[in-house]
């Protein structure tokens, strides 16, 4: 019996420094919580990702026209691309049998405003347009333009304010980035793993604006 009391004491002992490190790990976990866009989880992915990228100037944008990404495709029940990301980033949403939105709140993730009507949203492609074509897509058939233009596996498209997604317009993240700082983090860790996925090209000026953004993170 005497043999079996350091046994017991030792698988105790176990069990509490267990516990503590499971408390301290939620605790750790909860740092930092509040309206700032927290970092995604796939963001020690993006400085590895970002260094595979290659770097090449931008290629002219002759030749390039929106209706070469064929977008806003059949997603099923009725619903298009822009529906279901409609419905995807809304809260409480309503729609009728043709998948149109009628009702809703939608969070616009780059300048933080909150909107209830579907017709001051936009759906913005991470990665425009007009910046993959730049960039590499100019090459690709229009089979694969058409699925980057509706790709809802990877984080390209989101429901944001139609004027700020207008004023982004095709460009890079040396050139514009979301009004909200709090959200550049999760932007440019979205455009890396985009422009990963698709072997798209950056410039100098893009890497540097991106790791910026980075070590926000």
């Amino acid at each position: 019996m005497a043999r079996t009391f350091p046994i017991k004491r030792t698988a105790a002992l176990a069990v509490v420094l267990l516990l503590a490190v499971a408390g301290f790990w939620y605790a750790q976990r909860q740092v930092g919580d509040g309206p700032s866009e927290a970092a995604p989880a796939n963001v020690g992915d993006a400085g590895q990702q970002l260094a595979e990228l290659k770097i090449a100037p931008r290629t002219p944008m002759t030749g390039y026209s929106r209706e070469k990404f064929p977008h806003w495709d059949s997603q099923g029940h009725n619903c298009n691309t822009r529906e279901t990301v409609l419905k995807r980033d809304g809260k409480d949403v309503k729609a009728g049998n043709d998948c149109n939105p009628t009702a809703g709140s939608w969070y616009s993730k780059y300048d933080g405003e909150t909107w209830t009507k579907p017709g001051d949203l936009d759906i913005d492609h991470v990665v425009p347009l007009g910046q993959a074509w730049e960039s590499g897509a100019r090459d690709w058939a229009q089979d694969k333009r058409e699925q980057f233009a509706n790709d809802l596996t990877r984080p390209q498209l989101f429901a944001v304010t139609a004027s700020v997604n207008r004023q982004k317009g095709d460009k890079a993240p040396d050139e514009w980035k979301p009004p909200l700082v709090s959200f550049w983090c999760t932007y440019a860790t979205d455009w890396v793993t985009v422009k990963h996925h698709y072997a798209l090209t950056i410039t100098d000026l893009e890497k540097r604006a991106l790791q910026d953004m980075l070590r926000r993170c």
